[in-house]
């Protein structure tokens, strides 16, 4: 479909309104602050690598729910969607479109709290840290359950909007037992006496749990589940081949990496199969 072209689908609106370009706007200033964020969160002004911050409370080898550092990497390409939403929402065709309206703020909000995640870390404030990327973790869910109901209009709006923020939400839902587990340590949680490995894998179980829920009510999108993947993969290796080994920990991350995956391909088998027999009763009738 041509991207200047309106949507088919009556998922235009008759007329613009002034607040569209605001939200555009406050959209890009937005997706700006992140970038600028996730530089100090490399250390490129100045500030200290997430690795080494909080006293190192979030490196790989912290505690036993920490992904080994290539998982990071996620987060070049998660910009880069990010920047091609920013970019995407500004093209004629887009700017009055339903999705873009439910969207565009929440996308926004999370940006910010990206960045404020961030700077929290940079300050030490590993506590608040937990309840930034838990709001985060909150609105990234609502725009999950947004564009659900609406449907992509393309294979491109499908890339950028789905793919991208799909990608958001999985790593995050990751990152927030990360931190938790970060805090918790820096506090001096003992796990009242309870085995590290048997906490991380109750932790672990939860977030297969979760993986399998927004599986089915994703209808089995791709994107959500690579992410969960990929990060409970990269905190596998990080307790086989780290510094902190616990093959407990990486045994669980593996089953839950399994049944998320699982999840994801029964949904999306099942909604074909469910679409093929719609497609032949429908004929039939015919």
């Amino acid at each position: 479909m041509n991207a200047y072209a309106a949507p088919a689908g009556g998922s235009v609106t008759a007329s613009g309104k002034p607040m569209d370009r605001v939200r555009q706007l406050v959209v890009s200033v937005s997706l700006l602050v992140c970038i600028i964020g996730s530089m100090i969160g490399v250390g490129v002004f100045g500030g200290t690598p997430i690795a080494q911050a909080a006293g190192g409370a979030l490196s790989s080898s912290a505690t036993l729910l920490a992904p080994a550092s290539p998982a990071f990497n996620i987060w070049t390409v998660i910009y880069a969607g990010l920047v091609a939403y920013a970019v995407w929402q500004w093209l004629p065709a887009q700017r009055r479109r339903a999705r873009h309206r439910s969207l565009g703020w929440l996308v926004a909000a999370s940006m910010l709290l990206n960045a404020g995640w961030i700077l929290s870390i940079q300050a030490g404030w590993l506590n608040f840290s937990v309840l930034v990327i838990a709001v985060l973790l909150g609105v990234l869910a609502m725009v999950f359950t947004r564009y659900v109901r609406r449907p992509a209009d393309g294979w491109m709006d499908r890339l950028v909007v789905d793919g991208t923020l799909g990608l958001y939400l999985g790593w995050v839902c990751v990152a927030v037992c990360a931190n938790i587990a970060a805090a918790l340590s820096a506090a001096g949680f003992t796990g009242f006496g309870i085995p590290a490995g048997v906490w991380a894998s109750s932790v672990l179980a939860v977030v297969a749990v979760v993986g399998g829920g927004l599986a089915a009510a994703g209808r089995g999108r791709w994107a959500v589940a690579a992410a969960i993947v990929w990060g409970l993969g990269w905190m596998a290796a990080a307790r086989v081949t780290g510094e902190l080994e616990s093959t407990t920990t990486a045994v669980a991350a593996g089953v839950a990496a399994g049944v998320v995956l699982g999840a994801t391909v029964v949904v999306r088998l099942s909604s074909a199969t469910r679409r093929e027999r719609m497609t032949t009763n429908s004929e039939s009738a015919g």
